[in-house]
């Protein structure tokens, strides 16, 4: 961690990723505030002290979070002598003033404009940014805002009112209950599926894994790692093997080992839409007549690095195989993953997960005020 002085109010602390890995620290939980992220902030302002004299107590502070790569962040920590003029200067809020005496509605347009630019900057797409910003504009009208605190709240809450479409828990009310995953190639489907695998085993559940993605070499061998670390029991055949054959294996095996949770991996990628419709729709057909009467979630894995491409997907897959449930991977780095905002929106689908890294406990459950407080 290194700690340069810019000017009497400023400092400048640059984290790499041997810095972040010491404190088993993730990027993301800067913005998420957690508690090792408060450490990192105390132990920053001490030796900001010791090497510069840099004194901050009972002085409001900002800090800005500039991401330079995927391991790699800079923190700038400003003194503010006046939280309003910070306010004007660094939000995506700065223009908007509605005083009884000023009510220029081409100043609004520009204020409603820059905002929607900002929305869009982090990926939430055009059309939901533009509906985003509709509705706020109608509780401005509606509510008689005037500052911009009050704006900012309402459209936090708009945001997540937007992703609150439906139970963030997953369904495991039978038993045993089925988790069917599905994505397209290199989005961590199988890396998410060893996490839930792993939280469910600390609960004490009996998991089974089934490599039902016979098509990726390796694959089958990648989640077999994953059977090892967290403890679950694994099903699988050779590459190349029918996928709904394994699964079906997959089934039986765990009937008869009395258990608790069935995850299952697909392919994301074959040869054409229709192939891999036909493929999920075996396997969804397997597990409905092997299993009638199971509580089952259709988890897509969605990467928050992909942007309005996350929102194509999740449109095709809704189709494909009826999804109940996203994860929202890979916010580890620079991504935003505003895109989800627009896919629950648009398809009414609930996210429930959030991968922050690689470990096992990175998987973390979805909050839609925790995502929104980081997002805006």
């Amino acid at each position: 961690m290194r700690i340069e002085r810019i000017n009497d109010n400023q400092i400048r602390c640059t984290l790499n990723k041997r810095d972040l890995a010491e404190r088993h620290l993730k990027i993301s939980e800067l913005a998420y505030g957690s508690d090792k992220a408060k450490k990192l902030f105390r132990d920053m302002m001490e030796q900001a002290h010791m090497d510069y004299g840099f004194e901050a107590d009972d002085i409001p502070l900002m800090i800005e979070a500039i991401p330079t790569s995927r391991d790699s962040i800079v923190l700038v920590i400003t003194k503010v002598d006046n939280p309003e003029e910070l306010e004007e200067r660094f939000s995506p809020f700065r223009s908007f003033s509605r005083d009884e005496d000023n009510t220029d509605e081409e100043d609004d347009d520009d204020f409603y404009d820059e905002l929607e630019e900002s929305l869009i900057l982090a990926d939430l797409g055009v059309d939901t940014s533009v509906k985003a910003v509709g509705r706020l504009r109608k509780a401005v009208r509606e509510q008689h805002l005037k500052t911009t605190e009050e704006a900012r709240e309402a459209l936090k809450e708009i945001l997540v009112d937007m992703l609150s479409v439906g139970d963030t828990e997953l369904n495991l009310s039978t038993h045993p209950s089925v988790i069917l995953v599905i994505g397209v190639n290199g989005v961590g489907k199988t890396t998410t599926i060893g996490k839930i695998a792993k939280q469910l085993t600390s609960q004490g559940k009996k998991v089974m894994l089934v490599a039902g993605d016979t098509f990726r070499a390796a694959a089958a061998d990648q989640l077999e790692i994953w059977a090892g670390r967290s403890g679950a029991s694994i099903v699988r055949q050779h590459e190349g093997a029918d996928p709904a054959s394994v699964v079906f294996d997959g089934i039986q095996s765990a009937k008869a080992r009395d258990v608790d949770v069935i995850l299952i991996d697909t392919a994301g990628r074959l040869h054409n839409k229709t192939n891999l419709m036909n493929e999920l729709n075996k396997i969804s057909r397997i597990v409905a007549r092997e299993l009638p009467d199971a509580a089952k979630e259709v988890l897509l894995v969605l990467d928050g690095t992909t942007g309005q491409n996350g929102l194509i997907q999740a449109k095709q897959f809704k189709e494909i195989a009826g999804v109940t449930a996203i994860a929202l991977t890979k916010l580890d780095g620079t991504a935003k993953g505003g895109i989800v905002i627009a896919v629950a929106d648009a398809l009414q689908i609930p996210v429930k997960f959030v991968g922050v890294g690689e470990q096992a406990d990175d998987l973390m459950p979805f909050s839609a005020k925790e995502f929104v407080e980081a997002l805006i």
